[in-house]
């Protein structure tokens, strides 16, 4: 079993199957799931768009590609990602319309995740449920664990819910182990910020993988201060000022006869894909 990761899309909803499919052209290995880390920049409505999604648009046209690209049927995006067939499951960031994911997680109350898109091929998994992937022999399992944290006691939408804090303190009583956590935030209890959730669940579970994006640091990998998870910052999928995309923004996660290992996607690859011809690749 092979999954790609990525992280803070940005409305970019279409970018991390084009590089899927990319990656399967020049490689020859298939990929059979996508894992996302949050900021899907999913706003059905214009209208909902927060602060920094309004000032990042008027540049980047890209940052309202849920609107465009996956609220309403376009023929070519469809036949593309049926040929494909593969789904990418996110955990919500910060900058999402939070009404919208609410009311969806509400019509699918009996499920652990929910589509959000007209092609039912992109889903938001919530917060502390486990969830479980399946391919052939191989099953992977994992949480995730959405939105970002708050030390100062303010219950916006983008801010960790108390019912999700309840789902995470059920999974902390577990006896299970989990192959991935992903999150978008981190724990950063030294320097005051971050989710603290987020620290309480590693120190409590074991999971081998932790994936996170939001921080706008680089690509990083280290052990967890629990000194068991390897804690990796996914490189937000974002374009630099040259056009491409940064070390680290793509990992490819592999489960093979039980045992988990991650591939960095070469730069060389991923540079085939720039800012400026994306969307025609």
């Amino acid at each position: 079993m092979r999954i790609a990761i990525f992280s803070d899309i940005h409305g970019k909803i279409l970018l991390p199957f084009k590089l899927v499919d990319l990656y399967q052209r020049e490689t020859g290995r298939k990929i059979d799931f996508i894992l996302q880390c949050g900021d899907i920049g999913a706003y059905p409505n214009i209208e909902n768009l927060d602060k920094a999604t309004i000032k990042h648009a008027q540049y980047d046209r890209d940052e309202l590609g849920f609107h465009d690209d996956f609220t309403k049927a376009n023929k070519e995006i469809k036949a593309f990602l049926d040929a494909l067939n593969i789904n990418m499951i996110c955990v919500r960031g910060n900058h999402e319309d939070h009404d919208f994911l609410d009311s969806l997680e509400k019509e699918n109350s009996q499920n652990s995740l929910f589509p959000i898109d007209i092609y039912n091929r992109v889903f938001v998994c919530k917060s502390g449920c486990k969830q479980t992937l399946e391919k052939e022999n191989e099953v992977l399992n994992f949480v995730g664990i959405g939105r970002i944290g708050d030390r100062k006691g303010r219950t916006e939408k983008r801010f960790i819910q108390n019912y999700e804090r309840k789902e995470i303190k059920k999974l902390l009583k577990t006896k299970d182990t989990f192959d991935v956590l992903i999150t978008h935030d981190k724990d950063d209890s030294q320097s005051g910020y971050g989710m603290a959730e987020i620290r309480e669940v590693l120190d409590n579970v074991i999971f081998h993988y932790h994936f996170y994006g939001h921080t706008g640091e680089p690509y990083k990998e280290e052990t967890d201060f629990n000194g068991i998870t390897q804690s990796i910052k996914i490189k937000e999928l974002e374009f630099n000022e040259s056009g491409i995309l940064e070390k680290g923004c793509m990992i490819i996660l592999t489960k093979e006869n039980g045992e988990l290992s991650i591939e960095i996607v070469a730069q060389k690859l991923t540079n085939k894909m720039t800012k400026f011809n994306w969307k025609s690749q």
